[in-house]
């Protein structure tokens, strides 16, 4: 066995994952590498647990998260079963611990007076810039959707919006070279490809639209350039601190719509389907919180089923 160091291992793992990724993940994978992985463990020819725990520890004073270094651990995992795969390297096991979180962060939403502040205002001063944030507001869609869906997406007759595809700008480095380029790809994942339907009010506001746009156009350009979602991002910020609207992420829309729909009732299940997540927990773990109200009524549930 001749051993490689980590370095090298991750040049040939990535041309060997190349093919099989899109290219936006990809791009993931080559910042990990470049920032994280090969400036600690570059020269290594093994990975012991001590030092990936060590190297997790001090990721986390840098102010990382620790879904971020889980996402570095992971991109590490793949290059280290590559090399043992290729007889290049010991395989280790780790088990790694990480610092309990002091609190559950708040998920940060719109209050229900702000939610319903914003559509009003984009109804009555209509733009099409304006009417990605409306329809964020009614679907949950992301940023880099909104940002690519086109006018061939909407469909008044069947009063749905189709996401299948989003836009992003991603970090290439090729060698010493590195820019930026923009995107436009399949969603996350392939259940983030799906049809989600109109508000009434919102379908009342795009019927007179359809009959005049065209089909091939963006929706939020009006034409057949995209803005991205850099740029929206920069409207949006503008926009809400015109409306006097507490500093919020425009991913706190997404938020928005999936904690009302919880609080209108509605399951789990179709709240999940809607937002395109791959597995009903992501839904469960983000934004079903129940409050002491409905821990009251879920338990009068169960006696009155007991026939107390």
């Amino acid at each position: 066995m001749s051993n490689k160091t980590i370095r090298e291992i991750s040049v040939a793992w990535k041309e060997y994952k190349r093919p099989y990724v899109k290219q936006s993940t990809m791009a993931a994978y080559v910042l990990i590498l470049e920032n994280h992985i090969i400036p600690c463990f570059g020269d290594s020819d093994s990975l012991h647990e001590k030092e990936v725990q060590a190297f997790v520890l001090q990721k986390l004073e840098k102010g990382l998260s620790i879904k971020s270094v889980k996402d570095i651990l992971i991109v590490l995992k793949m290059v280290m079963k590559y090399g043992v795969k290729n007889e290049w390297m010991n395989y280790y096991e780790w088990d790694i611990k990480y610092p309990t979180a002091s609190a559950n962060k708040e998920l940060e939403v719109l209050s229900v007076a702000h939610h319903r502040a914003i559509l009003n205002y984009i109804q009555s001063h209509f733009t099409f810039t304006g009417l990605g944030i409306y329809i964020s507001l009614s679907t949950g869609l992301r940023i880099g959707e909104i940002c690519a869906l086109k006018w061939s997406d909407v469909n008044v007759a069947d009063g749905t919006i189709t996401v299948s595809r989003t836009i992003e700008r991603i970090y290439i480095i090729d060698g010493e070279k590195k820019h930026t380029e923009l995107v436009i790809n399949t969603p996350k994942t392939q259940n983030s490809c799906r049809a989600i339907p109109m508000s009434k009010e919102l379908l009342t506001m795009i019927k007179p639209l359809k009959k005049v746009v065209k089909d091939d156009f963006y929706v939020l350009t009006n034409d057949e350039h995209p803005t991205e979602p850099r740029t929206y991002r920069n409207y949006y910020n503008k926009l809400m601190a015109k409306l006097g609207i507490p500093k919020l992420k425009y991913h706190g829309l997404r938020h928005s719509f999936a904690t009302r729909c919880i609080e209108a009732g509605c399951d789990y299940k179709t709240v999940s389907v809607l937002l395109g997540h791959s597995d009903i927990s992501t839904t469960l773990n983000l934004y079903v919180h129940p409050n002491m109200e409905q821990k009251k009524r879920c338990i009068s549930k169960m006696f009155k089923s007991l026939g107390k």
